[in-house]
């Protein structure tokens, strides 16, 4: 029997200024919040936050976010939180404290809300986390019953973040429909175990396609550290449109590949999560054989808003062969969604690809 699935928020806010609506929605959720932070975060914003959940008399208990979305941290925080009897659980931040909050959630079993302080992931809507080993190493999906019960997005907090951030945010995005072609082409499942829904494929491509139109424009503006039309319509598809494409329409080869890149050392991990993506993303479709021009008009997309299309650029043009293929071997792993793509292909097949993608690049 086929079976088609589509999962999403209870509830999602984006716009300037909301985060001083955060109390009100928190308290639709319950009294006391349980909010996980890294430090660079609270400074910059733990005075508005602390500020917003007092006007809506909502008690607040903060945690030091350590860094790593790993097992270690979940338990630590999970810990804390119920010792405290908080009824909320508030993720503040980047990709692994979204991705933390919502497993210590699930631990607790109470409600999450998800506040995203940087755009530059699609972690914020998902039920899921991925979950590294303290040492950053790729480990595992968690998935969850529900999704975030809120997602509340403040575009003026996201502009004052790097550019770079922003940038690496709609690199991930721009994956999302492609790995959605790719599951819906092989007749996978979706990330929610369901084959992909007409909404979720819709979703999927309208994400690329205000990307395409607009990302350079909000890049630039975001440079400048200022919200516009164009920047509202970025924030959105880096959040919502990814979020619930990835999920409702399935990952493939880009995400993988960003996976396998933990299976070695190096330079290359002081990327960012988008950065990564994208050479992922370009690796794919030299998998999957698409068009010269296609993947030369990604290529030249992402140079345009500084994403890395060439080994140099990745910190790889040193890697060994051997490096090349462990990286492709671990995209390939069982658990992973490289077989969304091709069932067939190797460690090989994979290292071959991300030559050809720096090859491809530098003719350019």
């Amino acid at each position: 029997m086929s079976k088609f699935v589509f999962s999403s928020p209870r509830k999602y806010v984006q716009g300037m200024g909301v985060l001083g609506e955060l109390g009100d929605y928190i308290a639709e959720l319950g009294q006391s919040a349980f909010v996980i932070a890294d430090d660079t975060v609270w400074s910059i914003t733990g005075d508005k936050v602390r500020s917003a959940l007092d006007s809506a008399n909502v008690g607040l208990h903060y945690e030091r976010f350590n860094g790593e979305s790993s097992g270690n941290e979940i338990s630590r925080l999970a810990a804390v939180a119920k010792k405290a009897g908080s009824e909320v659980i508030v993720g503040l931040g980047g990709g692994k404290t979204l991705d933390t909050a919502k497993a210590v959630a699930d631990e607790l079993k109470a409600p999450v809300a998800i506040v995203p302080t940087v755009a530059s992931t699609d972690a914020p809507c998902s039920a899921l986390s991925v979950i590294y080993t303290d040492e950053g190493v790729f480990d595992t999906y968690r998935f969850y019953t529900k999704n975030p019960d809120l997602v509340l997005v403040d575009t003026g907090v996201c502009a004052q973040a790097p550019a770079r951030l922003f940038a690496s945010g709609i690199a991930d995005g721009l994956a999302t429909f492609v790995e959605a072609q790719a599951v819906k082409n092989s007749h996978s499942q979706s990330m929610v175990n369901g084959l992909p829904t007409v909404a979720a494929m819709a979703i999927a491509e309208a994400c690329e396609q205000t990307l395409l139109t607009y990302g350079y424009s909000a890049f630039q503006a975001v440079k400048q550290k200022v919200v516009t039309p164009a920047v509202e319509a970025v924030v959105e598809a880096n959040t919502l449109l990814s979020g619930l494409g990835f999920e409702n329409a399935g990952l493939a080869g880009a995400h993988a590949i960003h996976n396998g890149f933990t299976a070695i050392q190096g330079d290359i991990h002081h990327l960012t999560h988008g950065e990564k993506v994208a050479y992922g993303t370009l690796t794919q479709m030299v998998l999957e054989q698409r068009s010269d021009d296609e993947i030369a008009e990604y290529i030249h997309f992402y140079r345009s808003i500084g994403m890395p299309t060439t080994l140099k650029e990745l910190h790889l043009d040193k890697a060994s062969r051997e490096d090349l293929v462990k990286i492709g071997t671990l995209a390939n792993s069982e658990g992973d969604t490289l077989k969304n793509l091709n069932p067939n292909l190797t460690g090989d097949d994979v290292a071959n690809a991300i030559i050809a993608v720096d090859a491809l690049s530098n003719s350019l």
